[in-house]
């Protein structure tokens, strides 16, 4: 089965605490056993990739119920519920984080307001869509919403450039991307006329010896590339003799594009638009930074005697 949602783990992670002092590890076989969670399941990386999801939200289940005031921590890693705890188990079958909110302490945690009133406050449908997941995972989430939308901006901001401006992105992105060496004009805009298909050239090294060529294609997005427009620029690194090519464009590859390049004694790299914005932004080509937001865990260590 798939890993629970956040949510799911309150009310079980509550009751595993109800009849003695639990450790965390005794905590977590609890839940393996409750939801019948798979091995497979329990290593499943958060999308930063530093921990697992599983321990992410238990993690985040045992902030919320302390928080509440429902469990407290008698010493490092042990978990005993409390007496608000015991009477909510003692009316309930089921907890969810709405339940959490007529506790004001946990209303003051989730809203910076003590007031219980915030259980009128009309709830979005991208909050409850969000209920599912923990604080770390919904930074997450929103991280990578920021980044798909300004993909999309980037994309079209480039397709209001002139063919010329796009070759030179291009090849200034390669270069940030570490291909070029470390010397004066290693990478270079070829002319803007008879360019004989090539429109950007890499210096490996110093004496030329091992070149990249580059084909830049500023079409919009439905234009897609086909196999015709990659065999004329393989062409173009036979004339030159040349074994390393990159073709980027701001649309798509045909199923037959891909499958051409597959097939070649050469290497020719294949980007289209979604990999060039990505790659853009993550190396900082026409982009910039606007805010920074640093994430930080308690130092264990600090606190050893």
């Amino acid at each position: 089965m798939a890993l629970p949602k956040f949510e799911d783990f309150l009310y079980p992670f509550l009751v595993a605490t109800n009849s003695k002092d639990i450790t965390i590890s005794e905590m977590r076989q609890y839940i393996v056993d409750y939801f019948h969670i798979t091995d497979e399941d329990c290593n499943l990386r958060t999308k930063s990739g530093n921990t697992t999801q599983m321990v992410d939200r238990l993690n985040w289940v045992r902030q919320y119920l302390r928080r509440a005031l429902m469990i407290e921590l008698p010493q490092r890693g042990v978990y005993r519920i409390t007496q608000r705890g015991r009477d909510y188990l003692a009316s309930h079958n089921s907890l969810r984080k709405q339940d959490l909110m007529q506790y004001p302490e946990f209303a003051s945690y989730t809203t910076g307001s003590a007031s219980s009133s915030v259980q009128e406050t009309p709830i979005s449908t991208k909050e409850v869509v969000n209920e599912d997941l923990t604080p770390t995972e919904q930074l997450e989430q929103a991280y990578h919403s920021i980044n798909d939308d300004l993909a999309a901006d980037l994309l079209q901001k480039t397709l209001e450039q002139s063919p010329y401006f796009f070759e030179h992105l291009v090849v200034d992105l390669l270069v940030k991307m570490g291909y070029g060496g470390s010397f004066a004009n290693s990478a270079q805009v070829t002319q803007y006329v008879h360019d004989d298909g090539i429109d950007g050239i890499i210096y490996e090294d110093k004496l030329g010896l091992d070149k990249i060529y580059i084909q830049a294609k500023r079409y919009k997005l439905d234009n897609t590339v086909g196999k015709p427009q990659i065999q004329q620029f393989s062409g173009a690194l036979d004339e030159q003799k040349a074994t390393k090519g990159v073709f980027i464009t701001t649309s798509t590859y045909s199923k037959e594009a891909k499958q051409y390049v597959e097939k070649l004694n050469k290497k020719i790299v294949l980007i289209d638009g979604q990999e060039l914005a990505r790659y853009m932004i993550e190396y900082n080509v026409g982009v910039s930074t606007k805010q920074v937001y640093e994430v930080k865990r308690i130092d264990s260590d600090y606190f050893e005697e």
